[in-house]
């Protein structure tokens, strides 16, 4: 007598309504992420006669302009915020996944030197923060104050970062370090040869959470710099969109020596466009990783 063995739900194949409720839940989830953007990219290129008749934010395309694009760039102010944001987002990311990647190795490898306290005193960060003003206080006291570098060092290091990296080094077999360490190879050896090239997919992801704090931060520019030529795009981005200043100093009216002005709906929205261009371009090429970097070192770990 043959016996059946029932499996579970989710072994199941998807049923025929099933697969039509997920593609539609789907494509409704995408339609509310990118209308929202087509809306910002199309009133950055739209005319003030098109913004006026859409009352707002213009979502059927109408005449067509990139004036509130060249008005930014012409203007310098723009420019040099995202040179900027551009500069401290690379070398941010270039420290931040060097020290994560050092530390995470070594508290990854058991009996490594002051193992147990620094992880404890890792994971305390968790559960408590310092706060604005002992922060404040000790970037003034290391001389950091309006420096680019107040915009990288206090947050070079995320706890959480660190912590999916060591659980991904220590889900690395014992046995190919082992054997690097028997032919003679030194911890850094070790690392650079064996450990990073079967861990580029954390290290993408990690490298990825990096790049998208750098890139989007602006409380610690408001916080620490008083120069105003070092601002970062995300505070430019506050300034004129959020706070509705003008991007060009002693503007009273639509028409500057003659030229007639973008709507400034289109100005800032063009720089909410330029904003999310470099995450929208580098995300397709680390989204791969994602599953394989972040899912397993933290689930294994």
């Amino acid at each position: 007598m043959m016996t059946t063995t029932s499996r579970p739900v989710w072994d199941e194949p998807p049923s025929l309504a099933g697969r039509l409720i997920k593609n539609l839940t789907l494509t409704l989830i995408a339609a509310c992420v990118v209308f929202p953007v087509y809306m910002v990219v199309l009133t950055s290129l739209s005319t003030q006669e098109t913004v006026t008749r859409a009352g707002g934010l213009v979502s059927v395309p109408g005449e067509l302009s990139v004036a509130a694009y060249g008005e930014l760039f012409a203007g310098g102010v723009v420019t040099r915020a995202v040179a900027v944001s551009l500069a401290v987002t690379g070398v941010g990311t270039a420290i931040s996944l060097s020290v994560t990647v050092l530390a995470a190795y070594g508290l990854s490898r058991p009996g490594s030197l002051f193992h147990r306290p620094l992880l404890f005193m890792i994971l305390l960060t968790f559960l408590f923060g310092p706060g604005i003003i002992p922060n404040y206080l000790l970037v003034s006291s290391l001389g950091l104050i309006d420096s680019y570098w107040s915009l990288i060092l206090p947050s070079a290091v995320t706890a959480f970062n660190l912590v999916v990296m060591r659980a991904f080094f220590m889900n690395i077999p014992g046995e190919m370090t082992d054997s690097a360490r028997v032919d003679g190879a030194g911890e850094f050896r070790i690392l650079w040869r064996i450990v990073l090239p079967v861990s580029k997919g954390v290290v993408a992801v990690i490298g990825l959470f990096y790049a998208v704090g750098y890139w989007n931060s602006f409380f610690n520019a408001v916080l620490y710099l008083n120069d105003n030529s070092k601002w970062p795009l995300q505070v430019v981005l506050r300034q004129y969109v959020l706070q509705g200043q003008s991007l060009v100093v002693g503007q009273t009216s639509d028409t500057i020596a003659g030229q007639t002005l973008p709507p400034s709906l289109a100005i800032q929205m063009s720089i909410v466009t330029i904003a999310l261009v470099p995450v929208l371009f580098l995300y397709p090429f680390v989204q791969r990783h994602f599953t394989k970097g972040v899912i397993i070192g933290a689930v294994k770990g």
